[in-house]
């Protein structure tokens, strides 16, 4: 395995301090793992302080999943995610990008029934 594959392991699982280890050590947090996704798609949406460290450090909040086209913001607003969107968003993340079913990470909110997602998204 590469420190990248380590890396998106680390931010998959929300293990923060292995996150930092492997960023360290000098792991790439833009580079993917072996199925071509970034530790920052892959990572628990729950986890605020994986969000922000991969973030801080670089980490690129508009790449979208090849075969969705999603963005992480998608991902966390579609699970519910308020405060990993917030993070997304104050790391300039586009809160109006389309998926390839041309759905904005509001929309997907909605269709979970995220109302707290939707009303933060729709105030912006």
């Amino acid at each position: 395995m590469t420190l990248e594959d380590d890396l998106a392991s680390a931010a998959a699982t929300g293990n923060t301090a292995g996150v930092e280890d492997l960023l360290r050590k000098g792991a790439d947090v833009n580079g993917v793992n072996k199925y071509g996704r970034t530790p920052l798609q892959v990572m628990m949406m729950g986890s605020t302080a994986v969000a922000r460290l991969l973030l801080t450090r670089g980490s690129r909040p508009n790449v979208a999943d090849r075969s969705t086209g999603t963005t992480p913001l998608h991902d966390a607003a579609r699970e519910g995610f308020l405060d990993t969107v917030k993070i997304l968003l104050e790391f300039s993340a586009n809160p109006v990008a389309v998926d390839n079913s041309n759905c904005q990470p509001v929309d997907l909110a909605r269709e979970r029934g995220y109302g707290d997602v939707v009303a933060f998204l729709e105030s912006l």
